[in-house]
């Protein structure tokens, strides 16, 4: 088979069925409509520091075929700065400009301003294992000749795979440990199925969080697929502004991402409307597959206790258990995910910088950085509000430290 490697600077000049028929694992991030909603709103690109550049790799049956077929692909970004990553590398900016070092441009392969694990080498479901790991390895190849072409200073694969982590160390990367919270489905058959794996004190609190938000709101309901509109893409667009507005500070997704994320991929999307007095007061934007719920963007107009907790993690836990959907993601960081069901989790990422100097020091600190995430996973996994089971009998006492 012979092999042609292209460089494409929007996802305008790919065909979307050929793009969204790699295997894209649990994640819908790296789809065809997540990005190209990202770019058709600005929320990507020159002006947004996010500068696409996808490079896709092409068999042809042999010399003279007019048959190509789409083997592999990687969404790469040139980026001047280093926000939207969740993958902190801030301390490693500043250092190099301390001792008079640029750091960027750097190149970043990641879903864009989204904190979610998947795959980011895009490979064909229908390679060999020996094929599959030859495009992968042709693509992290392409990537470095990428970095070296564009004048990048580094290179970082964000929240990749364990099997991508694997095949970047051994393309000498350095691998990194970072920690968030995930829910995982265990079989439950319903809520209180999944209540009764709690200790005694959790399942009461839980019940008195969703009486009391139930008790205060007329319906919390999903919106979904098809039946999403103008109306609600506006709706999760004033919710995102008013909670980064309140808390995160950036805005990173632009006005009209909302509104042609409905329009481009409405089958990946379910939006959970809160109602009160009429009014449309809260709501949480989660995008879905088969294999994983992914819980993205919350706000609210009118702050309710405990609603937050309703409407972006037990509605969650509840579709994924009648959906039987075995993950649940709600995003970055927030240790207050252990105590209502979520459990520490790993992700991954790799890095590689051009100067030998400061590439050596991120290294050390990476390394030593593993430790303590290792550390910190262990302690946390110990204070979940799952029952402790001894000998078959669940047990209501917290672990001893």
């Amino acid at each position: 088979m012979n092999l042609t490697l292209e460089l494409l600077s929007s996802l305008e000049e790919i065909d979307a069925g050929a793009w969204n028929a790699l295997d894209h694992g649990p994640s819908p991030f790296l789809e065809w409509g997540f990005l190209r909603a990202a770019e058709l709103s600005g929320s990507i690109g020159e002006e947004a520091g996010w500068v696409p550049l996808y490079l896709t790799l092409w068999g042809e049956a042999g010399e003279g075929s007019s048959t190509r077929t789409l083997l592999g692909a990687v969404a790469a970004f040139i980026k001047t700065h280093s926000y939207g990553e969740y993958i902190f590398d801030f301390q490693w900016a500043a250092a190099a400009e301390r001792v008079g070092l640029p750091y960027y441009p750097k190149l970043v392969i990641a879903a864009p301003m989204t904190p979610a694990t998947g795959p980011r080498i895009l490979l064909a479901p229908a390679l060999d294992a020996a094929t599959r790991e030859a495009v992968a390895h042709a693509l992290i190849e392409a990537v470095g000749d990428l970095a070296e072409q564009s004048k990048c200073r580094s290179t970082h694969w964000l929240f990749c795979t364990r099997e991508e982590l694997d095949w970047l160390e051994a393309a000498g990367y350095e691998p990194r440990a970072s920690l968030q919270f995930h829910w995982h489905n265990r079989g439950y058959q319903s809520f209180d199925d999944f209540l009764g794996a709690m200790q005694s004190r959790k399942r009461k609190k839980f019940r008195k969080e969703r009486k009391r938000v139930h008790a205060a709101i007329d319906a919390l309901r999903w919106v979904e697929g098809e039946a999403l509109g103008s109306e609600d893409a506006d709706a999760m667009d004033r919710f995102y502004r008013s909670t980064t507005s309140q808390h995160w500070g950036r805005a990173y997704l632009r006005p009209g991402f909302f509104h042609r994320l409905v329009e481009l991929m409405p089958e990946r999307l379910a939006f959970v409307r809160v109602d009160q007095g009429g009014e449309n007061i809260a709501g949480a934007l989660f995008l879905e597959s088969e294999q994983a719920l992914y819980g993205r963007y919350w706000g609210c107009s009118r702050e309710l206790e405990y609603l937050h907790f309703e409407a972006a993690y037990y509605a969650g836990i509840e579709r994924c258990i009648a959906r039987e959907i075995p993950l649940f993601e709600a995003g970055a960081q927030g240790e207050h995910k252990l105590l209502r069901g979520f459990e520490p989790s790993a992700t991954h990422s790799a890095h590689w910088i051009a100067h030998p100097g400061l590439d050596r020091g991120v290294r050390e600190f990476i390394r030593e950085e593993s430790r303590a995430v290792d550390a910190r996973l262990e302690a946390l996994a110990a204070y979940g509000p799952y029952r402790c089971e001894d000998d078959g009998a669940a047990s209501d006492q917290k672990p001893s430290t």
